[in-house]
């Protein structure tokens, strides 16, 4: 157990101290609700109320783990506090919240955080400052591991490039622990094949905590598959094969199909150079980054950036992919792997800002456990889906057709329920009550007003 710390918190016209507690390893902080309501009651401030917004949930459907992004400049009085942090306040206890630097100039420019929101409801927050950002204990979590030779431990790493000729094939070893980045919510886990392959994998859980960061390496650090067998945490599921996973893209070129990448048999890549960085690893929002220089395929070339964004309380991540280079014959394929699906795949207009594809069956490893899985995609660009092949570089997946811009970001969720975190995920129905849900609540508005 560590020290315990003081962090001094402002309100308007006083300042208190509170205890930060240590509870595994994992630190949140308190705000007693008498302390709020002392100075509600206080004669000689009455007049005087701290600074307050409200979120209003403008739709008729209850939100659980809500988003709320409020930008730095939106925040009044934030430029007379000197550099103090604006804490979230509900309740007498602070919210977990994060500051994000989403335009890269190394100054935070948005302030995130959910919350849970009855239908047609309005929850009021307070605006406290402290000198120091809290700790929360972290509802999502990102770990990449690299290593630079067969008999040199993995260490964290927060980005790295891989060049066309460094595939394992090509080097003699897997450099990187999970084969690539890995990144989970409170709910649910996924990892990419940073090796060339370039597809989405699924790692379900049982517990809500974050998995241990020596996942895919051993006692000796070196790279292990030790995921593949049940721990308390969970285990990965999921059979992925030649397919690009749940989520993963590709792009339709003239009516062929085209694999962004290779195989785990190939030696030389068909993308120049992969760039990947971790943007953000925070308690409530994680961001990562692809950028896929110089992809060649059919005597081409495109540019390609993916960005996968997780928040807590979803089965879910969300995606952003744009391409650049393109001719004009070509579409965004989106993957779903079908590999140990028998059942039919379904496709669902849930409103009219997104439409759904959805299979359920027990598609887990030696079709164990029950496993749904969806493509969330917008309504707007969606062109149908098609199949690939049974066989070759590019297989064994549904494929949803999505209409792109040179350059324009098209965004979208995988999801994935397993029955070993909800048992009732073994029921088809249940599941896509959950999917159609889940997609109702990202289409629903939140607005956020201060108080004068």
């Amino acid at each position: 157990m560590t020290d315990q710390k003081s962090l001094v918190i402002d309100f308007p016209y006083f300042k208190s101290k509170f205890k930060k507690v240590n509870i595994m390893k994992h630190s949140f902080w308190v705000v007693g609700s008498a302390f709020l309501m002392a100075y509600a009651c206080s004669p000689a401030k009455k007049e005087e109320k701290p600074l307050q917004f409200t979120v209003n949930n403008q739709a008729s459907l209850a939100l659980t783990d809500k988003p709320v992004v409020i930008k730095k400049g939106e925040i009044p009085g934030l430029e007379s506090q000197a550099g103090k942090w604006p804490l979230v306040v509900s309740v007498g206890d602070t919210v977990a919240a994060q500051y994000d630097d989403t335009d890269g100039d190394g100054q935070w420019d948005e302030l995130f955080f959910v919350t849970d929101l009855a239908a047609n409801d309005a929850k009021t927050f307070t605006i406290g400052w402290a000198d120091e950002v809290p700790e929360f204990a972290p509802r999502t979590s990102v770990r990449f591991g690299k290593r630079e030779g067969a008999d040199i431990p993995v260490h964290p790493a927060q980005a790295d490039t891989l060049p066309a000729d460094g595939l394992p094939k090509s080097v003699g070893y897997q450099p990187y622990q999970t084969d690539g980045p890995s990144w989970e919510n409170d709910k649910v886990g996924f990892r990419h094949y940073f090796d060339g392959r370039n597809a989405k994998d699924l790692f379900g859980k049982k517990t809500s905590a974050m998995s241990p960061e020596d996942v895919g390496i051993n006692s000796e650090g070196a790279v292990e598959d030790n995921y593949h067998v049940m721990h308390d945490w969970g285990r990965d599921i999921l059979a992925v094969g030649n397919s690009v996973g749940l989520g993963g893209v590709a792009l339709m070129i003239d009516d062929e199909p085209a694999r962004m990448g290779v195989t785990v048999n190939d030696a030389v890549n068909n993308v120049e150079e992969s760039v990947f960085q971790i943007v953000k690893e925070g308690p409530v929002r994680s961001v990562i980054q692809y950028n896929y220089n110089n992809w060649q395929p059919q005597d081409r070339s495109y540019d390609v950036q993916e960005v996968s964004t997780i928040w807590p309380g979803m089965y879910a991540y969300k995606n952003a992919v744009s391409v650049e280079g393109l001719q004009g014959d070509e579409t965004l394929l989106v993957g779903l792997v079908n590999i140990n699906n028998d059942h039919e795949l379904s496709e669902i207009e849930v409103n009219d800002e997104w439409v759904v594809l959805l299979t359920h069956d027990q598609q887990t490893y030696e079709k164990e456990w029950w496993l749904g899985m969806a493509l969330i995609l917008p309504r707007s660009v969606y062109e149908g889906y098609t199949e690939a092949p049974k066989e070759g570089p590019l297989s064994n997946t549904y494929l949803a057709k999505l209409n792109v811009e040179n350059g324009q970001p098209v965004e979208y969720f995988a999801a994935a329920g397993w029955e070993l975190s909800d048992e009732q995920f073994t029921d088809r129905d249940y599941f896509t009550k959950y999917i159609t849900n889940l997609t109702k609540q990202l289409s629903a508005d939140v607005t956020v007003s201060w108080e004068e």
